[in-house]
């Protein structure tokens, strides 16, 4: 793995924090398909459209948010394990989303420091990464086990932030769900949000995304426009006036 750093003496160093699941690979409905299947073995009956929309949250909050607090919870633990090996038969058949991997290396290029945050567990993170496939543009990454609380809480983002030595306003963070731009504002970061992960531009907009694009390969087409080019620009005038 190699850390981009920027040339000796840069001014500013800034981050680029990256969710994974539905941001840089498409596995979204996968999770909703293997969540449904694993309360489906417990004997819980959950609509798909509900699983879907707590993709992107840690098993422990996705499991409380559609069975609540009067469950079982000794069958936590079963139901997590049975996700996990139903999505670990996907592993070998992980597709990168479009421009994933050059978004992450254009960014690097222009000495961004490029950091994964990601609620999923560190044997998911290293099959994602095989997916994604640009490790050299990769400084590091945090997992659900790298953390106390997973997505919407801001620990992962604040993880990033300090595997990157970047404070929050030299941020911003990409993401594809509600819960990606609640845990980013949670953080004091921007978030960048993609629709790869299914859910719709109004629902990312209104939870507070700065700006909303289909996939990664649309958000590198536009980066100079984008709030990464606009942060570019405001850090180099910061830096000029000094």
């Amino acid at each position: 793995m190699t850390a981009h750093d920027g040339p000796p003496g840069a001014a500013a160093p800034r981050a680029a924090v990256f969710d994974v699941d539905g941001t840089l690979v498409d596995t979204n409905y996968l999770h909703a398909v293997t969540w449904w299947e694993a309360f489906h073995q417990a004997g819980h009956r959950v609509a798909m459209t509900d699983v879907h929309h707590t993709v992107g949250m840690g098993s422990e909050r996705l499991i409380e948010r559609l069975l609540g607090e009067d469950r079982d919870r000794e069958r936590d633990e079963e139901i997590s394990a049975a996700h996990s090996t139903l999505y670990a038969t996907w592993f070998d058949r992980l597709t990168a989303l479009d421009g994933a991997a050059d978004l992450l290396r254009a960014l690097a290029g222009r000495d961004w420091r490029i950091v994964l945050a990601t609620s999923a567990k560190g044997t998911e993170l290293t099959a994602l990464r095989r997916a994604i496939d640009a490790d050299d543009a990769i400084r590091d990454a945090t997992s659900a086990d790298d953390v106390g609380s997973s997505k919407p809480a801001p620990d992962p983002v604040r993880q990033a932030l300090e595997q990157a030595g970047v404070p929050p306003e030299r941020a911003l963070f990409v993401g594809d769900t509600v819960w990606d731009v609640q845990a980013a504002g949670r953080a004091g970061v921007g978030c960048v949000a993609l629709l790869s992960g299914g859910i719709g531009q109004a629902e990312l907009e209104a939870a507070g995304a700065v700006a909303v694009y289909r996939d990664p390969a649309a958000l590198l087409a536009d980066l100079d426009g984008s709030p990464f080019g606009r942060m570019e620009r405001d850090l180099s005038r910061e830096a000029g006036e000094r």
